[in-house]
């Protein structure tokens, strides 16, 4: 788990050593990834799936490799429930208008998190919106974790999909969705979950959740931007009509019909990323040399290495850190008393420090919280105690760069 092995973390910002502390939003790659990318450019770059020749024939092994190995890295049963997009959004985007537009009608009701990042909210509320259907939210408890008391009795007969992640990209905090799924079928409903934040932190299994639905983007988890994940159950991804139409998703055209192919094909359309497929690839090589234990150890140790020191600040605000939780992971979300968040991110980045501002694509969660905005410092498993003390450092300098003592 060695920074050196990752190029941008070796320079520095603002004439300090970088403390690299936005991994919620994408993470650094190391070189393994980027050599994978650019050995696919230099030497083996090609339209998969189309060619007869040598180099068409490797981009397609590389593709269709990647696959088999994402299936193995979740647990799913089969390489065809992989479907490749370019990132969670666009995933959940599939989900919502394939399965969602076809399977909700006037009366029926999806229940999510009020927690829910925008790309698992707004796509539900607008096929509710088009359906006639009902959007039920679950609350939080007072430390931030989902109601159970919601979980229980919002998700009813009149329930079809239920979506949420498995960690929330502001509270970090492990969602019980194995439970919620358990629920969601006990009344036919299909759960859709999302694993943005939990992909790359944790080992995930989706049998073992019984997911019917899992998503997550391959840029936080150490690939590159464009490459990402829908896992689905083979019998609801062959029951959907495809979401987007062109080439290599078709089996036959005719003038007046067309017969779409097989899984996974069906809801590939286009050329697809192979470079992210590559990437990706390496990716997982390189998380599962680590190994998940290790890399949780490591996030566990820096956020109680960071927690005890924030709570001794007065000035500082935290949200979904209760002293109590053993579900939280490397997400540490405040604020700074008197201080907008966009001011305290300015002021840490000229400390070399680089967190998140703003309302994280969680607007509603925000106004639950009574936020307008929250600053987010999320950690990976290249941070060091090092990356902490800067972050602590450069936390106390907001006030006193802005003269509030």
């Amino acid at each position: 788990m060695n920074k050196e092995d990752f190029p941008l973390l070796k320079q520095n910002m603002n004439g300090y050593p970088i403390a690299y502390l936005d991994n919620g939003a994408t993470t650094q790659k190391p070189e393994s990834v980027i050599k994978a990318i650019t050995d696919y450019y230099k030497s083996q770059n090609a339209n998969p799936h189309r060619g007869a020749y040598e180099l068409s024939m490797t981009a397609t092994e590389i593709y269709e490799n990647t696959r088999i190995k994402t299936q193995k890295f979740i647990n799913a049963e089969k390489s065809c429930e992989i479907i490749f997009t370019k990132n969670a959004t666009e995933s959940l985007n599939l989900v919502a208008y394939s399965y969602g537009m076809n399977n909700i009608n006037a009366g029926d009701e999806v229940v999510i998190a009020i927690s829910e990042h925008h790309s698992n909210l707004v796509p539900w509320q607008q096929i509710c919106k088009m359906k006639g259907a009902v959007l039920k939210y679950i609350y939080l408890e007072a430390d931030g974790n989902l109601s159970k008391e919601d979980i229980e009795n919002k998700i009813t007969e009149k329930t079809k999909i239920v979506a949420a992640a498995q960690v929330s990209n502001v509270l970090g905090l492990v969602n019980p969705v194995k439970e919620i799924a358990k629920k969601a079928h006990s009344v036919g409903a299909v759960i859709v979950v999302d694993g943005s934040q939990s992909t790359p932190h944790m080992k995930v299994d989706v049998r073992d959740i019984d997911a019917d639905f899992f998503v997550f983007s391959g840029h936080k988890l150490l690939s590159p931007m464009g490459i990402g994940v829908l896992y689905g159950k083979r019998d609801l991804l062959n029951a959907m009509p495809p979401f987007l139409m062109g080439g290599d998703m078709i089996d036959y055209v005719e003038e007046q019909h067309t017969e779409f192919a097989e899984l996974p094909a069906k809801f590939e359309a286009g050329t697809q990323n192979v470079g992210g497929a590559a990437g990706l690839s390496a990716a997982i090589d390189y998380l599962e040399n680590i190994s998940f234990d290790k890399i949780e150890r490591a996030e566990k140790d820096l956020v109680e290495y960071a927690l005890p020191r924030l709570r001794e600040l007065d000035f500082v605000e935290l949200y979904g850190c209760d002293s109590k939780q053993d579900n939280k992971t490397g997400i540490i979300t405040f604020n700074i008393k008197d201080v907008h968040p966009h001011d305290v991110a300015t002021v840490m980045d000229a400390y070399g420090v680089a967190i998140r501002a703003g309302h994280h694509c969680a607007q509603p969660l925000m106004q639950y919280l009574k936020q307008n905005a929250t600053c987010r410092a999320s950690f990976y498993f290249y941070n060091t105690r090092e990356d902490v003390d800067r972050f602590i450092m450069a936390l106390k300098k907001v006030r006193e760069v802005l003269h509030l003592g």
